[in-house]
């Protein structure tokens, strides 16, 4: 079977540009398209408030927690504790995830170990991590660190594990050094692999404060949003569901702008 393009529908392959607008027009269009449908079926009265409040009601309580500083307040907490534990799997996800991929008895001897606990959700470590490291900012930032570092790890791995069999060949020809292949070859060849892990890692590790502020919590979005579930505050849950994802794609777009300066060399894919 034999895949034909007509005239004129060549994908289109092209590098990073120095300046690409990510944002365009088109990506508002269907949130906007949904705020107005969700606004409606209140109106209608299809849909209750306490359920799922309006955007209108979503909007005044923003503006109300703005004013009181408490948002301000709670996203500082969990942005620190994020920033925290990110840092933390970058640094070792980096170190073992290098090391794993340069050395293949480090990988027989770990690979095992890696991957009995990467399925484990890191809530399920909540339990533990209390045990190990009572209920202050540690275990917190242990459940993120968790959250991260496998999916940087894993990427680490697999970029390194890409590297073109003939630039090792042409390195031993050459007698290039182990230290200047790896600077110079192998981790820049492995570089789009570990932004991956990257911006999936920081990803995740939003999706786990909130798990990780339900430890005895009294500060932080997700210490807010189980707050406000306990008191049927349902806008106040949108409004701390709201906060993290905005955050998370603002940090989202700021790795992916490192990753354009970085990778200007590689040509991506941009549909039909």
């Amino acid at each position: 079977m034999s895949l034909h393009l007509g005239k004129g529908t060549a994908p289109k392959v092209r590098r990073y540009p120095k300046n690409n607008q990510t944002f365009t027009w088109q990506q508002f269009i269907l949130p906007i398209v949904l705020l107005i449908i969700w606004q409606m079926f209140f109106e209608l009265g299809l849909i209750r408030s306490i359920v799922l409040p309006p955007p209108s009601t979503v909007m005044k309580t923003i503006g109300e927690l703005l004013q009181n500083g408490q948002l301000f307040k709670h996203l500082g907490f969990s942005l620190i504790r994020v920033l925290e534990g990110f840092s933390l799997a970058v640094l070792f996800g980096l170190t073992l995830g290098i090391a794993m991929g340069l050395f293949r008895n480090v990988y027989l001897w770990l690979d095992m170990l890696i991957q009995v606990l990467r399925p484990i959700p890191p809530i399920a470590w909540i339990p533990l991590a209390i045990l190990w490291f009572g209920i202050d900012e540690m275990s917190k930032i242990f459940i993120i660190f968790l959250g991260a570092f496998f999916p940087i790890l894993i990427n680490v791995i697999e970029g390194i594990s890409q590297t073109d069999h003939k630039f090792v060949e042409v390195a031993k020809v050459l007698e290039i050094s182990r230290l200047k292949f790896t600077s110079k070859i192998v981790l820049p060849g492995a570089l789009p692999s570990i932004m991956t892990g990257l911006r999936v890692g920081l990803g995740f590790s939003w999706m786990c404060v909130v798990a990780a502020e339900l430890i005895a919590g009294t500060e932080g979005i997700g210490y807010m949003i189980m707050d406000a579930r306990q008191l049927a505050q349902t806008d106040v849950v949108l409004v701390g569901m709201l906060t993290i994802g905005i955050t998370g794609k603002c940090f989202d777009y700021m790795l992916k702008a490192l990753e354009r300066k970085l990778l200007r060399w590689k040509t991506t894919y941009q549909g039909a």
